[in-house]
């Protein structure tokens, strides 16, 4: 159908959180963090600086980087699970923020696979009678604000960011699709494992709410990493047999950047530890930005190709799995 990636991009906070940083606050060590999960730093967003905010501004730069102003585009597409606010959408703050005016936007939560899912989504979308010709395609998280500084145990694993895509359908019937083969699944019967208990219609904010610390994040760990290890392999292999791609053919694999032991595990099973791209030692868990802050720097350094094939993973709250091969 012609549909590509027209433009990337990407926003990380300024602020640098080190593990150094981290043993000031709770009982940890840089040993401790490095070895269980390869991270070493994480970026915060600054005070008063909302999820729409990095959003607009990753969605500037891949606006700029395919050459299109905001007012061309047919639709916003925000991946998300720290939206500024219940209601209104995220997508509709970043649809004012950048100036698109009367562009059609929503926002999306499918926790850490929430990229995926939106890639698509919005290709079913540009594929469908509506016939979007330029949509938007954004995964940010601050997901400092939903840590619990005093947890050790998860509050060494996220950082912030946003990251942005153009996807353009050029009307030429001899481009090749970006979308190549997905497989997007999840089992609510482990929702429970990965959650953030209060804040919603189930467990409106109170007193107790509050004093319990029922708005942070809550992750059971063993059961988290031996199902996210499971998923993302089978996904992998599932995408790889509709696409009938060897893996051999693939030029990167880019895994949802969440733990290096994960990563590492995933990486064994498919065989391919030579084309894994990491920057979890970077980043952290950066949730529904993370592959798109992957894809980007490999397209901004000229890393990637055109026509190259990407194999993208990842594993979230939901519990939501998802695998795309991408070509660029």
């Amino acid at each position: 159908m012609g549909i590509r990636i027209k433009g990337s991009g990407r926003y990380v906070p300024e602020k640098i959180l080190t593990n150094d940083d981290l043993e000031r606050m709770v009982d940890t060590s840089d040993e401790w963090i490095v070895s269980r999960t390869g991270i070493r730093e994480r970026h915060l967003a600054a005070e008063g600086e909302t999820t729409s905010d990095m959003a607009a501004k990753a969605a500037q730069k891949a606006l700029e980087n395919a050459g299109i102003t905001a007012d061309a585009l047919d639709l916003i597409l925000v991946s998300t699970v720290t939206p500024d606010h219940i209601f209104p959408s995220t997508a509709a703050l970043v649809q004012r923020k950048i100036g698109a005016p009367k562009c059609p936007c929503f926002d999306q939560e499918a926790a850490c696979s929430g990229l995926l899912y939106a890639f698509n989504t919005a290709y079913g979308l540009m594929a469908s009678p509506l016939g979007y010709k330029r949509v938007l395609v954004i995964g940010a998280e601050k997901m400092s604000s939903l840590v619990d500084w005093t947890d050790r145990s998860t509050c060494v694993l996220f950082g912030d960011a946003a990251a942005a895509f153009v996807l353009e359908n050029d009307g030429n019937p001899e481009t090749k699709d970006f979308y190549v083969a997905g497989e997007i699944g999840a089992d609510g019967e482990w929702a429970d494992i990965l959650c953030v208990p209060a804040g919603g219609s189930a467990c409106p904010a109170s007193h107790r709410s509050v004093d319990e610390k029922l708005h942070f994040l809550k992750m059971g760990g063993p059961k988290t990493f031996h199902m996210a290890v499971l998923a993302m392999t089978n996904a992998c292999r599932a995408v790889l047999a509709k696409s009938g791609v060897s893996k051999d053919d693939i030029a990167w694999a880019v895994p949802h950047q969440a733990n290096r032991r994960i990563i590492d595990a995933v990486a064994e099973r498919l065989d391919m530890h030579d084309k894994v791209y990491l920057n979890v030692d970077r980043y952290g868990n950066t949730s529904s930005a993370s592959i798109g802050i992957c894809l980007d720097e490999l397209n901004q350094s000229g890393r990637l190709k055109q026509g190259d094939l990407v194999l993208a993973a990842s594993f979230g709250a939901g519990l939501t799995w998802a695998s795309m091969l991408i070509r660029w």
